[in-house]
């Protein structure tokens, strides 16, 4: 059946999900905070809106009367989602996980507090005397993050006293939505992080994709690679942990649940309900449905029956260089379409800034993921943004 689905964030993410729910017939309108956002390329409607006014996302609610609400960045007045969903609209994966997962304090405390799950030492403040004191009980190093805040906005390590009054200004810059509180985490030395998607369905059977590799860099992801190797014992730990947490806040859907691993300690780190940006490398055709594909399928309540691996891949963002433009170029796609067993994807943002994320570079085949995420890096660094 036909559904018309309500999109609430129409970035990049957004774009590549609404281009799966289109391949199965669905209609869908797209939401966020400026004109001609990457999804509204695709979308049958478009909404702009002030997703953090309440009263306009009523009234966006109440125009459309749609089937299902996807939400898909944090700048939303999520709370209003309960009373959705009281009223019978569908939220993914439900109101609960949207409202918990939107803030890192919520989804810290469930995880860490009500489900026993371990994760790093953390701490909250509201204000910078809090700052300080949770800078003392974490120790130095530690991360500073806002609140609410996605790809990496406002994240910094404090690696000295000195650094702290700059980590505290840039974590409030890099806040969204109006919360306007930080968290403090304890500096973990990892041997490596993962992205584990997580698939939960209507029949109640959970499937996990093969784990993702991924480096940041300023707090947001710079590479990413599937699958990434490790011990079976530890990826069981991963999958047990994800299972336990979606299941506790209910729904379908994809989940992106972020670990670190060091030596054969596993911590969760952070939980997003919905297509993660490493997960990009699903694009490469490195699996039978891609993240977008499993979402929009949980979502609509279309059984899938396995997710197989059909290659090893990589992805490396394309950024824009450290100006701003109005009317973005993009030069040297030539050159990069050259390089075999590789692809790119341009999102079609309407702005370019310092360091925003323009695109994404693919590489994909039986290849070592090392060699691969050269060749997505090389194929990255042919695409110019002028």
């Amino acid at each position: 059946m036909r559904k018309k689905i309500l999109i609430l964030g129409s970035g990049e993410l957004g774009k590549e999900l609404v281009i799966a729910f289109q391949r199965l017939g669905q209609y869908v309108i797209a939401v966020d905070s400026y004109e001609n956002a990457p999804a509204m390329h695709v979308s049958n409607d478009y909404e702009v809106i002030d997703m953090l006014d309440g009263n306009m996302l009523d009234k966006i609610v109440d125009k459309h009367k749609p089937d299902i609400i996807v939400p898909e960045v944090e700048s939303i007045r999520t709370e209003r989602f309960y009373e959705y969903e009281k009223k019978g609209f569908k939220i993914v994966p439900s109101a609960k996980a949207a409202n918990f997962t939107m803030n890192r304090k919520a989804i810290r405390d469930l995880a860490a507090k009500d489900l026993g799950v371990k994760t790093a030492k953390y701490s909250y403040a509201s204000t910078y005397s809090e700052f300080q004191t949770a800078i003392k009980k974490c120790g130095i190093p530690c991360v500073v993050k806002p609140l609410m805040s996605s790809s990496g906005k406002g994240q910094s390590v404090i690696k000295s006293v000195s650094d702290a009054k700059l980590a505290w200004d840039y974590a409030l810059k890099g806040s969204r939505g109006d919360l306007m509180q930080v968290i403090v985490e304890e500096f973990i030395k990892f041997d490596y992080e993962i992205t584990l998607l997580t698939v939960t369905q209507k029949n109640g059977e959970t499937l996990y994709c093969p784990p993702i590799g991924h480096r940041q860099e300023r707090g947001d992801y710079q590479e990413s690679w599937q699958p990434k190797i490790m011990k079976k014992e530890l990826l069981n730990e991963a999958c047990q942990i994800a299972n336990k947490i979606t299941k506790s806040l209910k729904g379908n859907g994809i989940w992106g649940v972020e670990f670190f691993i060091k030596q054969n300690e596993i911590f969760f780190s952070e939980l997003s309900p919905r297509p993660h940006d490493t997960g990009m490398v699903t694009l490469a055709k490195t699996q039978n449905f891609n993240e977008f594909e499993l979402h929009a399928r949980a979502i609509l309540e279309i059984p899938i029956n396995e997710i197989k691996q059909l290659n090893n891949g990589a992805s490396a963002v394309i950024l824009a260089s450290e100006k701003n433009n109005e009317y973005p170029n993009f030069v040297g796609l030539e050159n990069a379409s050259i390089i075999p067993n590789t692809d790119f994807k341009i999102f079609g943002k309407p702005k370019s800034r310092p360091y925003r994320r323009m695109g994404v570079a693919l590489a994909y085949g039986n290849n070592d993921v090392d060699e691969l995420v050269k060749k997505a890096k090389m194929v990255a660094s042919k695409i110019i943004v002028k």
